[in-house]
């Protein structure tokens, strides 16, 4: 079974940086993604950025140009870092792998960023 767990987070003035990580831990193999999602208050979860075994990143048009994701396949890790913080980028941020051509698809628990004006 695969579980993923996530780390970092937190609250920040607006322009400031966090680092967000999560490790899967279980059996994964074969073509995958790991990425982030994001659920601001009364708002749908979307996509913050993916980033696929084979090197292709997926990013938001909102947070183009100041979030980074980057993986190690080998350690089965994925982390986001984010510069430039605004309000608008606060959310539970959730880690999601995309497995077996979607066929299984895992979330953690969330982790929350709170930006602050």
């Amino acid at each position: 079974q695969v579980q993923l767990v996530e780390s970092g987070g937190g609250l920040v003035q607006a322009g400031g940086s966090l680092r967000l990580s999560c490790a899967a831990s279980g059996t994964i193999t074969g073509f995958n993604s790991m990425g982030w999602y994001r659920q601001a208050p009364g708002k749908q979860r979307e996509l913050v950025a993916d980033l696929t075994t084979n090197d292709v990143a997926t990013y938001a048009d909102s947070v183009k140009g100041r979030f980074t994701i980057s993986r190690d396949i080998a350690k089965n890790t994925v982390s986001l870092q984010m510069h430039s913080l605004k309000p608008e980028d606060t959310g539970l941020y959730s880690c999601n792998l995309w497995l077996n051509w979607g066929k299984n698809i895992y979330w953690g628990q969330g982790t929350q960023v709170t930006v602050a004006s």
